[in-house]
């Protein structure tokens, strides 16, 4: 009885405690596969927005937010909004080179992508922004390709994500390799 209790106690202890990660992180340093930098579509150009305005697309699996300033200039961002992932698509494109979260009112730098002015400045920017340190958007080289805009980007930026992913007899891709049937 005595033994059961305390290996009821032991499993209980041990449900609250933090776990060490035994997995590598998707860094850099330990990627399956190389970075490759290369232009790939993203929108074509009859999507491009007018200037003042953004739209989104996707270039080597990745969401990027195509935004044209007021002058024409066209920059490539990463479409997620910090803190909380919203579309950057959705925002508005300033006349001070900066898109404006649509939710939480933080502004980005077209250029940079660096935060510019104040962290999640509107009303309930302020109680969710306090919990997170201000972060920027990745940013990337544009161009105009053969009818479409061209972004730079890892072409095996979605591969090594994916690439920790378990892969087993049951994997959701349906072949014990990850591959598709």
């Amino acid at each position: 009885m005595k033994l059961s209790i305390l290996a009821t106690l032991v499993a209980s202890a041990a449900a609250f405690t933090s776990q060490q990660k035994t997995a590598g992180s998707s860094t850099a340093l330990n990627a399956k596969f190389p970075s490759k930098l290369q232009y790939v579509p993203c929108i074509s150009t009859e999507d491009l927005p007018s200037p003042g305005s953004a739209t989104s697309g996707v270039a080597g699996g990745l969401a990027i937010c195509i935004a044209v300033d007021p002058k024409g200039a066209v920059y490539a961002l990463g479409d997620k909004c910090p803190p909380i992932n919203q579309p950057l698509s959705f925002g508005k494109v300033n006349d001070d080179s900066t898109i404006q979260d649509p939710v939480l009112g933080t502004k980005f730098s077209l250029k940079t992508g660096d935060v510019v002015g104040a962290w999640c400045p509107s009303g309930i920017g302020k109680l969710i922004g306090g919990a997170f340190s201000p972060v920027g958007v990745p940013t990337y080289p544009v161009k105009k390709g053969k009818g479409t805009i061209d972004v730079q980007v890892d072409v095996n930026a979605k591969a090594n994500f994916e690439a920790n992913y378990w892969s087993g007899i049951l994997d959701a891709q349906g072949k014990s390799n990850g591959k598709y049937y």
